[in-house]
């Protein structure tokens, strides 16, 4: 049964830092397309970070650049959002990815696989 599974979430001050980690368990991670995405209320839903994984192209939306960071360990078929220099703006839900094969895609539908969510809250 493939599943992903976010984790790291939580309550943080603007300012902080959160890591955010999704593992995979029933394919393997290498072939795949991988990213993040965010929902907050009454707002639509965006792509944060993606990634063709080993083919090398990654995106950032343009409210994130410099501040947060997309890895994956493919050995431990898990993927990492790292997010430091919080603000209030990104509050929402986020949501990990995967696609087969592996490409760069920006648009959560594109997506073959998605997990439950992981709240994150960034108060001031």
């Amino acid at each position: 049964e493939v599943q992903l599974v976010e984790s790291g979430g939580g309550l943080v001050q603007a300012g902080g830092s959160l890591r955010l980690s999704c593992a995979a368990s029933g394919f393997a991670f290498d072939d795949y397309a991988i990213g993040w995405f965010r929902q907050a209320p009454g707002k639509e839903r965006e792509a944060v970070s993606c990634t063709s994984n080993t083919h090398g192209s990654t995106y950032y939306a343009d409210s994130v650049k410099g501040r947060f960071t997309i890895s994956s360990d493919n050995a431990k078929n898990t993927l990492y959002l790292q997010m430091n220099s919080l603000k209030p703006e990104d509050t929402a839900v986020y949501y990990c990815a995967a696609a087969y094969p592996a490409r760069l895609l920006l648009h959560l539908e594109e997506y073959d696989f998605r997990g439950q969510g992981t709240q994150v809250t960034v108060y001031s």
